[in-house]
């Protein structure tokens, strides 16, 4: 079924990683990002690990590409270092990865953890140079006088090898964690944002970055807010937004000026005063935002809803979805517990007409924007059989609890949905849970 067409039915496709019980916490997944054309998939773990999966390329005769995922590279992209003058441990953990738009047979991609951003180049060999004159096969160096003849090297098939090499390492520029990084339309600038600041980079520069926002006080104590992600727009490669743990999204324009701390547009929804409380901050802060393919339009992801934006607008959403409203009696447990600063991400289906995003108890969300349906599916090992229907799982707050419904009191809030991604053409959506990889795709 393309992209949109009718409801669509989940059905599972694929599950990567292992089962074992105590899981360790190298093997967390921390990012899920497809390619431009969905044929590889990438995720970043926080061992600072990077693998990427390749779709299959065979097809059966008359059927429409399925094709699995299968692993194509595993890479250390990033190793556990220690600031001496701060006295302060750098985790290896993998915050984003984000695709270069590929030009050549190679593959590129950016990775980064709290600190440092690497290009990595990833390439395939199947071919391998012989018959050298001044070196044995074995590598060892030939005496002139062996020589009597001269050889043309020539290539010889062997076995695929798919290598990932570092080709810029890009540090020494933030004094706070990297949260984003994005990479602009024209494919040869970049951004990175931390908490205070964002960056402006040319990929082929690594010595020098342009600071072109900086929300930082002049006294500390007076600091407010934070930046909490930062994406550049997908075809206007002068305009960015980010968000604030204030659940500002700020629209910027480089063209206007050098340091963008004059915003061309801010996006804010005043508070509704009935659910006022103590945690309405923390709540309304910001964990992600995301252009819409087509760059009309906003998703923002806050602790309990999803909101879309119409750049068009910036003085209230055209619309709002409850991700988990259920919870909204549970913000003091979930306080105590540190779940409610955690940071979901959300992402739009390739033709911005769906929008998906985690909750908790391997819960996920999907919202279809035009007949408003809204389906919570469970990434779980349970129902594994490939082309078995996802149930809907409904969540009873209260009263009388039917068959088929799970109370909100039952729900395990270790298990959660923080990171997911939408094939950029098709409807295969990947999720991580912990440290598996489910693959769902639209039953035909």
């Amino acid at each position: 079924m393309a992209a949109g067409t009718g409801e669509m039915q989940w059905c599972f496709s694929q599950v990567k990683g292992t089962i074992e019980e105590d899981v360790t916490e190298a093997d967390i997944i921390s990012c899920v990002e497809f390619n431009h054309d969905g044929e590889l998939l990438a995720t970043g773990d926080k061992g600072g690990r990077v693998v990427i999966f390749q779709r299959d390329q065979q097809s059966s005769p008359g059927l429409q590409r399925r094709g699995e995922y299968n692993v194509y590279s595993t890479f250390q992209s990033h190793e556990p270092e220690f600031d001496y003058l701060k006295s302060l441990e750098i985790e290896e953990k993998i915050n984003k990865i984000r695709w270069l738009e590929r030009a050549n047979p190679a593959h590129f991609l950016l990775s980064t953890n709290d600190k440092t951003v690497k290009l990595w180049k990833v390439t395939e060999r199947d071919r391998r140079p012989q018959g050298y004159n001044l070196k044995e096969e074995g590598g060892t160096t030939r005496t002139s006088t062996d020589i009597t003849t001269l050889k043309v090297p020539v290539f010889k098939p062997m076995e695929l090898m798919v290598e990932a090499s570092p080709r810029r390492i890009f540090a020494n520029a933030h004094t706070y964690h990297i949260n984003s990084i994005s990479v602009n339309s024209d494919q040869e600038t970049y951004m990175s944002a931390d908490d205070l600041r964002i960056n402006l980079w040319h990929l082929e520069i690594t010595d020098q970055s342009f600071n072109i926002v900086d929300i930082k006080p002049t006294n500390m104590e007076e600091l407010t807010e934070v930046i909490t992600a930062a994406e550049f727009h997908p075809t206007e490669c002068n305009q960015f937004v980010y968000s604030s743990s204030k659940g500002t999204i700020r629209l910027c324009d480089m063209r206007s000026q050098a340091l963008c701390d004059q915003h061309s547009k801010i996006f804010e929804e005043p508070e509704d005063p009935t659910n006022r409380s103590f945690f309405s901050e923390i709540i309304s802060s910001i964990s992600d935002v995301k252009f819409s393919h087509n760059g009309r339009y906003l998703i923002t992801r806050d602790y309990l809803s999803v909101k879309v934006w119409d750049l068009h607008m910036d003085s209230k959403p055209i619309e709002t979805y409850q991700v988990h409203e259920y919870l909204r009696s549970k913000l003091c447990s979930l306080y105590e517990n540190d779940c409610i600063f955690d940071k979901f991400e959300c992402a739009w289906s390739g033709n911005d007409r769906n929008i998906m995003t985690g909750s908790y108890n391997n819960f996920f969300r999907m919202f279809d924007r035009e007949t408003k349906r809204d389906n919570t599916l469970e990434a779980s090992r349970e129902n594994m059989k490939p082309s078995t229907i996802l149930k809907q799982r409904k969540i009873s707050t209260g009263g009388k609890r039917k068959k088929d419904e799970i109370s909100v009191d039952c729900l395990d809030f270790n298990k959660k949905i923080l990171h997911t991604a939408w094939h950029p053409s098709e409807n295969i959506i990947a999720v991580a849970a912990t440290n598996n990889l489910y693959l769902f795709q639209n039953k035909e």
